[in-house]
């Protein structure tokens, strides 16, 4: 039974692999053999690939995912964002202040260190740590003046 679930799941990632990556060749208006020369391989990899015969290695999968601008989860069909920083930016969009850390986030490896130390804790820690971060805060205005 599980084995049968687990096929099934494989089949449906894969089917719709090769429906989105035909989708999104044709949305582009690039033909099979354009798209296999900018990814590295044959027009008839291209083909296996919007055929279901042939699957792409992770490579090859994150050259498509970059080139047509999505994430690799949406090429193998786990979501529907097409990228997971828009969901997050859609999110955002009601606070100007979220939407620039947001974009801070995305160049400051300390800002994401912290995320990533802070992401399993409990609401009680991460409420403790916005409380240390707000004396910090009152520090660094004091030693500026402000």
């Amino acid at each position: 039974m599980i084995l049968l679930i687990q096929l099934e799941t494989i089949r449906g990632e894969k089917m719709a692999f090769q429906k989105r990556l035909k989708k999104l060749r044709n949305e582009k208006g690039v033909y099979q053999k354009e798209l296999a020369k900018i990814i590295g391989v044959s027009r008839p990899t291209i083909t296996q690939y919007e055929s279901g015969q042939r699957k792409p290695d992770h490579e090859t999968l994150s050259k498509i995912a970059d080139y047509f601008d999505v994430s690799i989860d949406y090429l193998l069909g786990r979501t529907d964002e097409r990228k997971s920083a828009d969901k997050i930016k859609q999110a955002l969009s009601d606070d100007e202040d979220l939407q620039e850390f947001w974009e801070q986030l995305s160049t400051r490896e300390d800002l994401k260190l912290m995320f990533k130390q802070t992401k399993d804790l409990s609401p009680e820690s991460i409420h403790r740590i916005i409380e240390i971060v707000k004396i910090i805060e009152d520090e660094e205005r004091e030693r500026h003046g402000g």
